[in-house]
């Protein structure tokens, strides 16, 4: 009787799940917006200001490397 419990549990824990009854999934279209907003943030402050940037970068590189 307890192994026909398990099973009937199982199961019904497989189909909630292929439902997409499952609380642990997530909010897919949530995360894929923000990944989505935060590349085009990326690329708004990136194009504008690369030449800015690229020097920056060079002028704090070059002071590290040339204090040792």
């Amino acid at each position: 009787m307890r192994a026909y419990t398990f099973l009937i549990a199982g199961l019904a824990a497989l189909a909630a799940r292929l439902r997409g009854d499952d609380p642990e999934r997530g909010d897919v279209p949530g995360w894929v917006m923000i990944t989505v907003m935060t590349a085009a943030l990326v690329l708004a402050i990136l194009v504008p200001f690369r030449a800015a940037i690229v020097t920056a970068v060079q002028t704090a590189l070059s002071s590290v490397t040339s204090a040792s």
